[in-house]
C-alpha cells in the first residue's frame, strides 16, 4: 500500500501527554489507538481507508501514511500538513502567553499550563460531528455514541483501524441507523443539514479560516436546523484552529471559572461571556486553559 513518512520540528513546551490524552478519550480504541508515544488513527484519504501514525519524539515528530488504495499517492505537502493541524502547530500561541502570562487573574494558570494549544481533529467534518454528538449530553456518553456511529458509518483499515466517515459515507446510511448509535431525532436532523450542505457544496470545510471569513461560515453553519453558536463556536476551535470562538454557554467553562474568580456562585452563560470578551481573539483559548485546569482530556 502506499506509504508516506514526514518530519516536523516541535516547539518548546509541547504537551504530548495532552495530546495523547485527547485521543485516548474511547478507551476501546476503535479508530485510535495510543501505544507509548504512538497515535495511530483511521481517516478517509481522498475517499480511501488510510491508516495515520503520529510519533512524538523530544523535539520532533514523525507523521506517517498508510493507504489501502494502491492507486493514490499522498502528496508529502498535506501529509505535513495535517501533521501540523492535528498537532496544532498552526497556533501562535507564544504570542498570546507573552501577553497574558503576568495577567493578574489567568497568569498564574497559564504559567502552570505552559504550551497548551487546541489538539485538532483530523478534519472539520470530524470536529462537526462530534460537535453535535455532544449537544447536552455527558462526555462519556458522546464517546459511546461517537463510537457507534464511526462503526456504523465508517470503513475499516487494512491494519484494522476504524476510519471516521465522511460527509458521502453518512449520507448513505438511513435514519434508522443512526436511531440505533445513539442519535436523537433533533442531532440526525443536524448531521443531515451538515452532509446535504456539503455534498450539494454550498459550505466549504476546506477553506481556511481566520478572523475576516470566521462570522460567514458561522453563519452559513447556524442556518442548518439543529446547528447553534455552541456547536459552530467548539467544531472551529476543534476543527480549524480558530481560537476565538466564545464558549461563554460551556458548562465546564463555568465551573472552573467560579474558583479562578474566587466568587461564591458559578458565573451564568452571560457574566461568562462579558468575561471572555476582554481576551478576543484568543477567548476558545482561554476557555481550553479552563477546561484543561480540569483534565488532560476535557479539552
Amino acid at each position: 500500500m502506499p506509504t508516506i513518512t514526514a518530519q516536523l520540528s516541535l516547539p518548546p513546551h509541547f504537551r504530548a501527554n495532552d495530546f495523547f490524552a485527547f485521543h485516548l478519550r474511547d478507551q476501546q480504541n476503535i479508530a485510535e489507538i495510543v501505544e507509548g508515544n504512538l497515535l495511530h488513527k483511521g481517516i478517509l484519504w481522498e475517499g480511501s481507508s488510510a491508516q495515520l501514525v503520529i510519533a512524538i519524539g523530544e523535539c520532533n515528530a514523525t507523521i506517517s501514511l498508510d493507504i489501502d488504495d494502491q492507486k493514490a499517492i499522498p502528496c508529502e505537502q498535506k501529509v505535513v500538513e495535517l501533521g501540523k493541524h492535528m498537532l496544532g502547530l498552526q497556533q501562535d500561541i507564544e504570542k498570546f502567553e507573552v501577553q497574558y502570562l503576568s495577567h493578574p487573574v489567568i497568569g498564574q494558570l497559564i504559567s502552570h499550563q505552559r504550551g497548551l494549544r487546541i489538539y485538532q481533529s483530523a478534519s472539520a467534518f470530524e470536529a462537526l460531528v462530534w460537535a453535535i454528538i455532544g449537544q447536552q449530553i455527558s462526555v462519556t456518553a458522546a464517546i459511546a455514541i461517537r463510537r457507534r456511529f464511526i462503526q456504523a458509518t465508517g470503513s475499516v483499515h487494512s491494519s484494522g483501524i476504524w476510519c471516521f466517515p465522511d460527509a458521502q459515507h453518512v449520507s448513505a446510511v438511513d435514519d434508522d441507523t443512526l436511531r440505533k448509535t445513539g442519535f436523537s431525532m433533533g442531532k440526525i436532523v443536524a448531521i443531515r443539514a451538515l452532509c446535504d450542505a456539503i455534498l450539494n457544496k454550498q459550505i466549504d470545510l476546506s477553506a481556511r479560516i481566520d478572523h475576516h471569513n470566521a462570522q460567514e461560515l458561522t453563519d452559513q453553519l447556524i442556518r442548518l436546523k439543529g446547528i447553534g453558536p455552541w456547536t459552530v463556536s467548539y467544531a472551529l476551535l476543534r476543527g480549524f484552529n480558530y481560537l476565538d470562538g466564545s464558549l461563554h454557554g460551556d458548562v465546564a467553562v463555568r465551573r472552573n471559572l467560579q474558583p479562578l474568580l474566587g466568587i461564591e456562585i458559578q458565573p451564568t452563560a452571560k457574566e461568562t461571556e462579558k468575561w471572555l470578551e476582554a481576551f478576543s481573539p484568543w477567548r476558545a483559548l482561554v476557555a481550553a486553559h479552563l477546561w484543561r485546569s480540569q483534565s488532560a482530556a476535557g479539552y
